[in-house]
């Protein structure tokens, strides 16, 4: 059984290294970003709050983030492992994965220099009814705008927006960055593999470095 958590910046290339490693060990991808997305699209009353946090920059209570993992979790393709993408962000939510008895075998940390994330993110357009993402630098549309499957409008997130990447950055520094350390205790004792790549690196140099590991 792989039990993977990947840390890293926003915008560092984790959900991409994530569906890799998924095929790589037939586990599937634990993303709280996809299912806060699906909360902030059903327009509950719980969407609208974390609608709130995301665009502002901020982070999602633990509360939060707790009961959409035990809902995720109890689901039967989680029986082998899984790959946690996006969570803990937090020592208050690895604490929390501790309480749920879920061991976890490997840590990831993809590290990317902040101005790098800057201009990565700035230049990200989506798709909202799909989700489906471009660059307008590394991997833009056919039509500058335009979605190539739907030919609808692609948007710039709120969240992409440089001043909030900003934010975002600062938020990561501060509450997420502290996990590394966390981590590299619990393998310093044994308990789990810890390593760090080179996320600037291209998307097939990073996953050949991380399969490495695996």
């Amino acid at each position: 059984m792989k039990n993977i958590i990947l840390l890293g910046p926003p915008g560092a290339g984790k959900g991409t290294q994530a569906d890799l490693i998924c095929d790589l060990c037939d586990i599937p991808k634990i993303s709280t970003g996809d299912m806060l997305r699906e909360a902030v699209a059903s327009e509950s009353d719980l969407g609208l709050k974390v609608s709130n946090i995301l665009d502002s920059g901020g982070l999602v209570s633990d509360e939060i983030i707790g009961s959409l993992i035990k809902d995720r979790l109890n689901m039967p393709d989680c029986e082998n492992g899984s790959l946690f993408d996006g969570v803990p962000r937090t020592i208050g939510q690895a604490e929390q994965l501790a309480n749920m008895g879920i061991d976890f075998t490997h840590v990831i940390e993809i590290h990317v220099d902040d101005q790098d994330i800057v201009n990565r993110m700035s230049g990200r357009r989506v798709h909202p009814g799909s989700g489906r993402n471009y660059h307008i630098e590394f991997n833009p549309p056919e039509n500058e705008g335009i979605d190539d499957i739907s030919g609808e409008p692609l948007i710039q997130r709120e969240d992409d927006k440089p001043e909030t990447v900003l934010k975002r950055l600062n938020v990561y520094h501060e509450q997420t960055k502290p996990l590394t350390d966390f981590y590299k205790n619990l393998a310093d004792k044994g308990i789990l593999i810890f390593y760090k790549v080179d996320g600037s690196e291209s998307v097939e140099t990073v996953f050949k470095n991380i399969s490495d590991n695996l």
